[in-house]
C-alpha cells in the first residue's frame, strides 16, 4: 500500500496539499474522494488527524447544497444512537450496508457494461435501458433492507432469549418501591 496523500490544515482554515504544494479547497478534497485517492488531513500545528471532520464538513455542504441524502428523521435517529449501548453496532451496521450497496452497484455496472459492449446499442437506447434499471435497483435495495431488518430483529430476539436463559438461575428480587418500602 502507498502512503496516503497528506493534506495539512492551517489555523487560518486553509488546506495545503503537500503532494502538489498548493492550497486546495473542500471541493478539491471532495474530488479526491470521488477519484478514490487515499488521503489524510492533519492539523499542521498539532498533527491531529482531521480527516473525519473534513469529510463530515463535505457531507454537510452537500446536504445543504441540493437534494439531501438524509432526511431529518434519519438524522434524528442517528443522533439518538450516540452514547447509546447500540452505538458501535449501529456504526458497523451502517458501514456494512453501505458496503453492500457499493458491491451491488459495482456488480450492476459490470453487467450493464458487458450488456452494452456485447449488444452495441446506441446512446439513446442505452439511456432508456439505464432508466428502466432504476426502479428495479430501487426494488432490489428495498428488499435487501427489509431482509436485513428482519435478520436484525431475529438477532435481537435471539440475544434476549439467550440473556434470559443465562440469568434464569440467579435469584433476582424486583426493585422495591421507594415510597412504600
Amino acid at each position: 500500500m502507498s502512503t496516503p496523500r497528506l493534506i495539512k490544515k492551517y489555523p487560518n482554515r486553509r488546506l495545503y496539499d503537500t503532494q502538489t504544494s498548493t492550497y486546495i479547497t473542500l471541493v478539491d478534497v471532495k474530488q479526491l474522494v470521488i477519484d478514490q485517492e487515499e488521503f489524510q488531513v492533519v492539523d499542521a500545528k498539532s498533527g491531529d488527524d482531521l480527516t473525519r471532520p473534513i469529510l463530515l464538513q463535505i457531507i454537510l455542504e452537500e446536504e445543504q447544497a441540493g437534494v439531501p441524502m438524509f432526511t431529518s428523521p434519519v438524522l434524528t435517529q442517528i443522533i439518538r444512537f450516540y452514547g447509546n449501548a447500540m452505538q458501535g453496532i449501529m456504526g458497523s451496521y451502517l458501514e456494512k450496508n453501505v458496503q453492500a450497496f457499493i458491491d451491488i452497484q459495482q456488480k450492476l455496472q459490470e453487467q450493464s457494461r458487458a450488456f452494452y459492449d456485447s449488444n452495441k446499442i446506441g446512446p439513446e437506447a442505452w439511456t432508456q435501458f439505464a432508466n428502466l434499471q432504476s426502479p428495479m435497483i430501487q426494488s432490489m435495495m428495498t428488499n435487501y433492507i427489509e431482509q436485513s431488518k428482519n435478520l436484525f430483529v431475529q438477532m435481537q430476539e435471539n440475544m434476549q432469549n439467550q440473556t434470559r436463559s443465562m440469568f434464569t438461575g440467579f435469584p433476582f428480587t424486583p426493585p422495591q418501591d421507594k415510597k412504600g418500602g
